[in-house]
Order: structure tokens, then sequence, then C-alpha cells
């Protein structure tokens, strides 16, 4: 068993990719800084943040819930990707790269789910 939430390698790839997802807002339009700017920031902030704070739960059922929001967050980075696509701010291959390793960060993060469901008994 993780004695941290740092441990995981959903949080620490989590991590990674909150890290390049600021990087690449930085090339959005000024306009952006307050709607898609902020919108993605907060929602890759929130991968992270769930996945910390459904560790810190410390029943399965309550951590699962956090994961689940999670995997939401991390829906929604993808969504606002494919508006800074349409909108320009990014190129194709950029959405490629970011929407691939977000979607790999979705396996992840159903595979640290399923290790909690069978952790339930």
């Amino acid at each position: 068993m993780y004695k941290r939430f740092e441990e995981l390698k959903a949080w620490q790839e989590a991590r990674k990719y909150r890290q390049d997802i600021y990087e690449l807002s930085k090339k959005f339009h000024k306009k952006e800084l307050y709607g898609l700017t902020s919108q993605i920031c907060r929602a890759v902030s929130s991968i992270t943040a769930n996945i910390a704070e459904g560790y810190g739960r410390y029943h399965w059922q309550e951590n699962i819930q956090a994961c689940r929001i999670s995997r939401g967050s991390l829906n929604e980075v993808l969504d606002h990707l494919y508006t800074a696509l349409d909108c320009k701010y990014i190129t194709q291959e950029e959405f490629n790269k970011y929407y691939n390793n977000g979607r790999n960060l979705e396996q992840l993060l159903n595979g640290y789910i399923r290790y909690l469901e069978k952790c339930k008994s």
C-alpha cells in the first residue's frame, strides 16, 4: 500500500500533465486569460487535487469517487484542447500530443480505480 499520495503513478503523471498544460496555455491569446486559459488551468489542477483528496479520505468508496471526479476534469481539459485548436491557439500536432497524453493519463486513472475496487474488502 502507498504511504503518500505522491507515490501514486496516476498522481505523478497527472502532475506532469498539469505542468505541460500550464506551459501550453501560455500560448493562448491574452484575451483568454479569464476565459479558456483560466478554465483549462482550473480543470487540469483539479485532476491532481482530487487524486490527493481521495487518497486522504481513507475509504475506498470516497477515493474512487474523487478519482472519478479527476477523470471528469481530465475530459474537461481534453474538450478545452479542442477549443484551443479550433481557435488556432495550438497546432494540430500540439493538440495530438496533449490529447494523447491525456488519454494515457485516463488509462492510469482507470487502472487506479480498478485497483481501489479490488481493495474494498
